[in-house]
Formats: C-alpha cells, sequence, structure tokens
C-alpha cells in the first residue's frame, strides 16, 4: 500500500529526524537519491547538459547539491536562480566548486531550450497558489523543451496537500518525492503534472495514520472474497439490483454484469428489464414483484438507468442490508433517508452527479476532488465512491483516510461503465465486505479490468465486464 502524508506531517517528521542527525545531512539524503534518480534518467550522465531551476526553499538547495553530484559526473550544470539573495548558500557553493554555474533568469530560455535534463526546484512543498508571474516562463520553457523534466518532491505550483491546481504550474516527466508521498501526487489534477514518481527513503518516522492511501494488489487480493469448501450461493452472499427502465434496460444488464464477476453467489434482479436481463444472462434470479417481495439478499445496487422511479429508490433504502445507491439513485434519494439508514450505504457519483448534490459547478469537483468526497461524505452520512481519474473513497461522514485508486484508462470513459462498477462494488458488498472496501476494491478491480479490455484501442462497457474476471486472477496471482 502506497501512503500519502500531509505537509504538516512531513515536517514534523523531518524536524525530529534533523534533530538527530548532523546538520544538513537529511538535504544529503534527499540530494543523492534526486542525483541518483536523474542520472538513470540520462542514461549517460557525463556530457550531458543539465538545467536547475532553483527557488528560495529547501527544494532549491536539493536540486543545487543533486546539480554538484552530476557535475562531478560530467555532466555540464547551469542553475537559473529567479531570487539570487534567497538561493540555498551552501548548495549554491557547493554547486560552483563542482563546476557548475548561476545564471539569471534572463539567460534561462536557451539553457532550457537545449538541456538533456530540467531540475524543478522553483517551489517546495508548502507553496500555495501556483507558481508567481517571474517562474512562469521558466515552466512553460521547460513544457517547450525536449529535455525530460524531473520535479524535486512536488511539481511547483501544485498542492501538495489536496492535488489542487490554481494557475500556472510545472509539468514534469519524473518526479522524486522525499520519505513519504504527499496527497497532490496521487489526486488529480496535481498528479496529472508530476508524471512518473519515485520515492527515495530518506529515514522518516512517519505516524500509522495516513492522510491519504492507495491499494495495490496485495491489498486488493486480501480483501476480495474467497469461497470456503462450505460454502454455497446464499453463504457467499446474494446481491440485489433494482436498475433500469424502459428507456434504459442496457443499464439494468450492465450491472448485472458487473455484479455476476464481483463474488457474491446469486445476483436478483428487480425492475423493468427482466426480459433483457434474463436473455443476457440466464443465471438471474428475476424478479417483479419490487424490492420487498424479490427474496433474501445481503446488499442492494439501486439507481442504474432508474429514470424516476423514486418509489423503488426510496424502498430500497428502506432495506436494512447495505446498499449501494448509483447514477439516478443519487438524484432521487433523500437526504434523510440516506442520513437515517442503519446499514452501510456507499454512493458512486461522477463529477457531474457531485457537482449537482453539493450544488456546484462540475469544475469545482474536478478541481478539488478531495474536498467534494469529504463534504458528500459528511452531508449524507454514507461512504462515497467519487468516479473519476483518480477515484476517491472516504467513509461516512469524511473524516477517514482517503483511498485513491488509478487503476483504470481513459478508455473507462464509455456509457455503462459506472454500471457496470455499481454492479462489481455491490457483489463485493453482498460478499460481506465494508462500504469502503467494497468500493476499494470494486473500483481497483474495474479500472484493471479497464486496461485488460482496451489495450490502448476503444472499448464498450460490456467488453469491461468481461475482463474483471482476467483482473479478478491478475491480483490474486499478485
Amino acid at each position: 500500500m502506497r501512503s500519502a502524508y500531509s505537509v504538516e506531517t512531513v515536517r514534523a517528521a523531518e524536524r525530529e529526524l534533523m534533530a538527530r542527525l548532523p546538520e544538513g545531512a537529511l538535504m544529503q539524503r534527499a540530494a543523492a537519491g534526486l542525483a541518483a534518480a536523474c542520472a538513470d534518467v540520462l542514461g549517460r550522465v557525463y556530457g550531458s547538459r543539465v538545467v536547475l531551476l532553483v527557488g528560495s526553499g529547501d527544494n532549491g538547495g536539493d536540486a543545487l547539491y543533486a546539480g554538484a553530484r552530476l557535475a562531478r559526473r560530467g555532466a555540464g550544470v547551469t542553475a537559473v536562480l529567479p531570487a539570487p539573495e534567497r538561493a540555498h548558500a551552501g548548495g549554491l557553493t557547493t554547486l560552483r566548486r563542482a563546476g557548475g554555474r548561476a545564471v539569471a533568469p534572463s539567460a534561462a530560455e536557451e539553457l532550457i531550450e537545449r538541456a538533456d535534463l530540467v531540475l524543478d526546484g522553483i517551489v517546495g512543498i508548502g507553496g500555495k497558489g501556483g507558481l508567481r508571474p517571474d517562474a512562469v516562463p521558466l515552466a512553460v520553457a521547460a513544457e517547450r523543451s525536449r529535455a525530460t523534466v524531473v520535479a524535486v518532491d512536488l511539481p511547483s505550483g501544485v498542492d501538495a496537500d489536496t492535488g489542487e491546481v490554481h494557475g500556472a504550474a510545472v509539468r514534469a516527466d519524473l518526479t522524486v518525492t522525499f520519505g513519504t508521498h504527499k496527497p497532490g501526487l496521487l489526486i488529480d489534477p496535481a498528479r496529472e503534472y508530476a508524471g512518473s514518481v519515485r520515492l527515495v527513503d530518506i529515514g522518516l518516522d512517519l505516524p500509522e495514520r495516513a492522510e491519504l492511501e492507495a491499494l495495490q494488489h496485495a491489498d486488493v487480493a486480501r480483501l476480495l472474497p474467497r469461497p470456503a469448501a462450505e460454502s454455497d450461493k446464499y453463504r457467499r452472499g446474494v446481491v440485489g439490483i433494482a436498475a433500469g427502465s424502459a428507456r434504459y434496460p442496457g443499464a439494468a444488464v450492465l450491472a448485472v454484469a458487473g455484479a455476476l464477476r464481483g463474488g457474491a453467489g446469486a445476483v436478483r434482479y428487480v425492475g423493468p428489464a427482466g426480459d433483457a436481463v434474463i436473455a443476457r444472462f440466464p443465471e438471474t434470479l428475476v424478479s417483479d414483484q419490487g424490492p420487498r417481495l424479490a427474496g433474501r439478499v445481503q446488499a442492494w445496487v439501486v439507481g442504474p438507468g432508474a429514470g424516476d422511479d423514486a418509489a423503488t429508490v426510496a424502498e430500497v433504502l428502506r432495506a436494512e442490508v447495505p446498499v449501494l445507491i448509483d447514477a439516478d439513485g443519487l438524484r432521487l434519494a433523500e437526504v434523510a433517508a440516506v442520513r437515517g439508514r442503519a446499514a452501510p450505504t456507499l454512493m458512486t457519483p461522477h463529477a457531474g452527479e457531485a457537482a449537482a448534490l453539493l450544488g456546484v459547478a462540475r469544475e469545482e469537483v474536478e478541481g478539488a476532488r478531495l474536498a467534494a468526497v469529504r463534504e458528500l461524505a459528511g452531508r449524507y452520512g454514507a461512504a462515497v465512491l467519487l468516479k473519476g481519474s483518480t477515484t476517491l473513497v472516504v467513509g461516512p461522514g469524511g473524516g477517514d483516510v482517503v483511498r485513491v485508486n488509478a487503476t483504470g484508462t481513459g478508455w473507462l470513459a464509455t456509457a455503462g461503465s459506472g454500471d457496470v462498477l455499481s454492479g462489481l462494488a455491490g457483489s463485493l458488498l453482498a460478499a460481506g465486505l465494508s462500504a469502503v472496501d467494497a468500493g476499494s476494491a470494486g473500483a481497483y478491480l474495474h479500472g484493471l479490468a479497464g486496461r485488460f479490455a482496451a489495450q490502448g484501442a476503444p472499448v464498450g462497457a460490456h467488453d469491461v465486464a468481461e475482463a474483471v474476471v482476467g483482473a479478478w486472477r491478475d491480483v490474486r496471482r499478485g
């Protein structure tokens, strides 16, 4: 599992460690890891051209010391200093002694254009509000150049704690981060600016509880249900699907497709698309008597393609089992009905649906995803899975550790993909997982299935559903 910690937590751990180390030792550890990562990118250090974009904070010092290490190995290293009087004095002296040089920003554009590698050390993890105007031309020149751009700890201009980007920021090909991941490296839109991320261990002693965590194969494998010798379809869990309408029968079919591959022992379908469901999946238990009379279930999925069927949504919310609410169900579910439930509830909006629930513009949700998922969880008293390029999952109230998932692909942005995810996560709920675990594992498998199905080409939601089995096996194999 990858964990991410806030700036405040990281700085407290750094202060504690620096108190036990000789002066400057921690920065040297960071610089050594940074220089090694840059050398790997360059391949051949000797004769390469490296430009350092050096701000006034510790990130600038890290860049200067790393640049000195590269200069000693034969690289031509030039530091661009927007504010020379505030540059790290020790780092600058070390760079010059190693054969590097420093120049004013007026000479930067030509240097960056000819560089093999640009090292971004303009702003540290405490930076807020995007780049200052004098640094914007440096970021633009780096993005336009042929050079590989490496960010020190975090791309300058992005918010380390929230993943928000307000204004101009550096777009990196690689970010070398120290001690731990920062939330902004895992959440879009900032994640898009970070490129690949390489973690350098500098010996920080961090608390057990992180602000953010990203599951990996081994974590998901531990969550997935595994039938025992005595299992039957009821012991494995039965998931109910209340979805579809005369206008959107396909939503029911796709939700059932996801549910059948989600680990539950059986799927019950309730709704007007029974004929379409049976034609595609004859193993489904279909009822036209409504949720209350459908038979025993361990969890419900309600909402995909439901149209304006508020009565069914309300009936499902009165059930005393876990409920996943998606799509039209989110629009039809009353806040009081969700907050009043005793059993777990998982809401699965995309950014547009979340914006409607919060009464804000979609752009606000997409630009501040972490704040949006926490606010929704607090308002509804439910677990929330906010879908998107980085899917976020948080428990009821929004105060828990947030899980982030990035296994997906842009090809998952296709009609019906969310219906498959709803069925898949609902089936995991029925199998006994908590709302947060079901949402996290479901999103992970769904994203992985999207990758497997697409392999770089367009796919439909049914292709994603078919690929869930392969994703499940891949996770089990580790």
